[in-house]
């Protein structure tokens, strides 16, 4: 039987990063290759599973029971983020980590340092995977694919494990923000479900960022530079000006907690014409318009000064806050506390600073926390997990499983 950690070595090795510009879904075909994967490999676990035309793979495994439990599902996404080059991935895999720093051998002098990323330490003793950091790792989310993929098999070579009936879902494009669209929460059929992908061991988590992207285009006014004088609008300084006039105590690297943020994550351009990408955040719902009203604000300064036309602003909302839609069964979170102490692990709630597919399932009517997958410093070349986190994320899996079961 497949371990875990050579299963996830598997999933990263399949190139699933998501395409923001593309209006297709999945929003890049090479996704399919690791979505029809799975597909074929619940199957050959005599798991019946489908493959839609959206890119969800939907996957069923009947109660052995015939208790009246709810059935639960659990959930990952395939796709890697855009952050950073999600191809040729080369793990580097450190056996009995020793708490010293990690050299990315793919980039001389390049190394995940314990100064910097204090938290590793926590995981002194176990089997760390890292990038060799030319690449993301993709732990997230293929840490929380190779978690239910484990739970899968144990489920299915112990048939005395009893439980209810359990759904298993694997999705496309979360890191664009539009993982569960066009999701059938009817079809899928699970009551209550959990997607696995939070960060460090612990995590649960069941509210997370009310979230935005905005797209800033700045027409310039390009004129030989030689005759430039009262004349020439360079979009490029324009742009300049427009990000900053954005709060600065608002940008990320100035926010923790239940704090939001504007953030800019792209900047392309020429004299004549330039386009600024930002992403904005907040858990709370009205400081989030207001971070969006706060945008629409400097677009209208920019043209009043430059005129009419120069600013085109375009916010598109892409999820909101699950918390409203969860508290109402909180049982749910309860049961996940229970089964990460029963799992040896000490549950720790907190807000996502992020986003996940649960929070758009929640507002579909299945109400869905976020578990801790394991992995950290995702979007980038430090990114890294432990094997033992992941065993630890497949164990309260079913754990979650067993609750119900004895409910």
């Amino acid at each position: 039987m497949e371990n875990i950690k050579d299963r996830f070595l598997r999933y990263v090795a399949v190139d699933t990063q998501s395409d923001e510009s593309s209006d297709s879904q999945p929003s890049a075909k090479k996704e399919l290759i690791l979505l029809e994967m799975l597909r074929d490999e619940l199957r050959g676990m005599g798991v019946s599973a489908e493959l839609d035309q959206w890119g969800y793979v939907m996957a069923s495994i009947p109660a052995n029971t015939d208790a009246k439990i709810p059935a639960i599902g659990f959930i990952a996404h395939v796709d890697t983020s855009p952050d950073a080059p999600g191809n040729d991935i080369r793990p580097q895999i450190i056996e009995n980590y020793d708490g010293t720093d990690i050299p990315l051998r793919g980039v001389p002098g390049m190394s995940l340092k314990t100064s910097e990323f204090p938290e590793i330490l926590r995981h002194v003793g176990e089997t760390v995977i890292t990038t060799d950091g030319t690449t993301l790792l993709g732990a997230d989310d293929k840490a929380g694919v190779a978690e239910i993929m484990d739970a899968v098999q144990y489920i299915v070579n112990h048939p005395e494990f009893k439980h209810g009936e359990i759904k298993i879902g694997f999705t496309p494009d979360e890191e664009i923000g539009r993982g569960v669209v066009k999701f059938d929460v009817a079809k899928f059929g699970a009551d209550y479900a959990y997607t696995m992908d939070g960060g460090e061991v612990g995590e649960l988590e069941f509210e997370n960022f009310n979230a935005a992207a905005a797209s800033v285009h700045i027409q310039g006014r390009n004129v030989h530079p030689g005759y430039a004088k009262g004349k020439m609008l360079n979009s490029l300084l324009i742009a300049q000006e427009f990000n900053s006039l954005l709060p600065v105590e608002q940008r990320p690297e100035y926010t923790e907690g239940y704090e939001g943020f504007i953030h800019i994550v792209g900047f392309k351009g020429t004299v004549e014409e330039s386009t600024l990408n930002y992403i904005i955040r907040d858990h709370d719902r009205s400081l989030f318009e207001k971070k969006k009203a706060e945008m629409l604000r400097c677009a209208e300064f920019i043209n009043g000064r430059y005129g009419a036309g120069t600013v085109e602003l375009a916010i598109r909302d892409q999820y909101y806050n699950m918390r409203e839609q969860v508290e109402p069964h909180y049982h749910v979170v309860e049961k996940a506390v229970k089964a990460m102490e029963m799992a040896g692990v000490e549950p720790h709630i907190q807000p996502i600073r992020g986003g996940t597919d649960g929070a758009n399932l929640s507002f579909k009517g299945l109400p869905c926390p976020n578990i801790f997958a394991g992995g950290l410093n995702f979007h980038g070349k430090y990114e890294w997990v432990s094997v033992q986190s992941m065993e630890k994320a497949s164990a309260v899996i079913l754990n979650i499983i067993r609750l119900y079961a004895e409910q």
